[in-house]
């Protein structure tokens, strides 16, 4: 039998620049006022995708209902008090094949959301580049080649194996899918198998962490640069401690990530600027480690007030934002309580390696965090992350994104090899599932009429 053409032919080369060319970056990044065009990205995506053989379940912004409560990020629960918010940040879900229970099936999740800023598009013969095309327009384009050409030659694929799609948005801009992928795993939208297609350099990663976001703001009153010395300066107080706890609270990370991130008071030059925040991003790998964490932020933030009010006491200018820095700052959490993706079964990992014969993210190297966290503790259901190019290689988040088309061709490969090794799993010869049940979770949801 010859083998399936897993290239990228001009549809799919079209597409994905098309898709490039769409500025769909949502409302929490700073994208300077651009419309948000998620819903013509989906539109173009699924219209290629129902040339496979997919149908559209469901496309449709998500429920405000759903969009509340702990584990919702706070910037999450403001922006949504504006209905346009939601409105213009829906998800795609598309399936392959009638519906069959989860056992039978394989899930792949992509995000066409973005980061901010478009950058130059193009494609010169060999690498794709523009805001997405690595994390993951060019993924999700790839996605669908692998799949087409899996239709050729892997029994009972679309019938016997189902194939579900969740194109989602808000998997960027701290959001964490919680309008995106989280609705639609808690409405039962997965499989046996459950791919999370995001930049691991063609390596088999099954565990993903979480981040939860602190804020340290200052509530203080602003100054005349004619005496600066009588206000409370928010930007040398905030910079003293980002200071601080970049060289305390880094290493108490054990598996995750600090990242000391934007420090925000004000531009003018001769102003002294009495309120400002800090923000912070702290990744982890397990619940305890989240807790450790949040103490080591506390005991950070004080012990760092208390060498500020030290060191500046005499200070002419600063000795009133020194005398008063405790009563002005305050510890504000963001995000926090998300569950992060254990590497539990080594079902999905194994099916992957062993099977379709690909190679295994290194124990040692630390993971990252995506929306496979919402897979975590979901009766059933396994998931890896698994795609092409790397996030810092790919220049991803970053000026000059972009994706080789060898790297995408290879992905669209792997796909293929996914879907056989499943299916081969899946046979009745294979292994025993028999203790496998299918939830109401399972029932299917009809489709929902788009918004306007």
């Amino acid at each position: 039998m010859r083998a399936p053409a897993t290239g990228l032919g001009r549809a799919d080369r079209d597409l994905l620049l098309a898709l490039l060319e769409m500025p769909t970056a949502g409302p929490l990044e700073e994208n300077a006022g651009r419309p948000v065009q998620l819903w013509e990205a989906q539109g173009a995506y699924a219209e290629a995708a129902a040339a496979v053989g997919f149908t559209v379940v469901r496309h449709s912004a998500a429920d405000p209902a759903l969009v509340t409560g702990a584990q919702v990020p706070l910037a999450v629960r403001e922006a949504a008090a504006d209905p346009g918010f939601l409105a213009c940040q829906p998800s795609l879900l598309l399936r392959l094949g009638p519906e069959l229970p989860r056992e039978r099936t394989v899930m792949f999740n992509v995000h066409l959301d973005t980061v901010a800023g478009l950058g130059e598009v193009g494609f010169d013969g060999e690498r794709f580049t523009g805001r997405g095309a690595i994390d993951a327009k060019g993924p999700a384009v790839a996605l669908l080649a692998g799949i087409r050409a899996a239709l050729e030659t892997v029994p009972g694929l679309g019938t016997r194996i189902g194939v579900l799609i969740q194109a989602v948005a808000g998997e960027e801009g701290g959001a964490m899918g919680v309008f995106g992928t989280k609705p639609l795993v808690e409405a039962g939208h997965v499989g046996r198998l459950n791919v999370f297609c995001e930049p691991t350099g063609r390596r088999v990663l099954a565990r993903s962490t979480a981040a939860m976001t602190a804020w340290i703001r200052v509530d203080g009153r602003d100054a005349i640069d004619d005496d600066p010395g009588r206000g409370h300066n928010a930007s040398v107080l905030l910079g003293f401690l980002a200071q601080h706890l970049a060289e305390t609270l880094s290493p108490q990370s054990a598996d995750g990530q600090v990242c000391i991130g934007g420090l925000h008071t004000g531009t003018m030059h001769n102003k002294v600027y009495g309120t400002g925040h800090l923000a912070l991003n702290l990744s982890y790998a397990t619940p305890r480690s989240a807790q450790l964490l949040e103490t080591a932020l506390a005991e950070a933030l004080a012990t760092g007030l208390d060498t500020f009010t030290r060191r500046f006491a005499d200070s002419r200018d600063f000795r009133v934002t020194a005398a008063e820095a405790a009563g002005i700052v305050r510890l504000e959490w963001r995000k926090r309580g998300l569950p992060a993706l254990a590497e539990g079964e080594p079902w999905a990992a194994e099916l992957l390696t062993e099977g379709a014969g690909l190679s295994r993210w290194p124990t040692a190297e630390p993971s990252f965090t995506c929306d496979a966290i919402w897979l975590e503790g979901v009766p059933g259901a396994s998931a890896v992350i698994y795609g092409p190019g790397d996030l810092g290689r790919n220049n991803a988040h970053a000026a000059g994104e972009f994706a080789e088309l060898d790297e995408l061709e290879g992905f669209a490969r792997d796909v293929v090899g996914i879907l056989a090794a499943f299916g081969r799993d899946r046979e009745p010869s294979g292994p025993s599932h028999a203790s496998e049940t299918v939830t109401s979770a399972d029932a299917p949801n009809p489709p929902q009429r788009e918004l306007p």
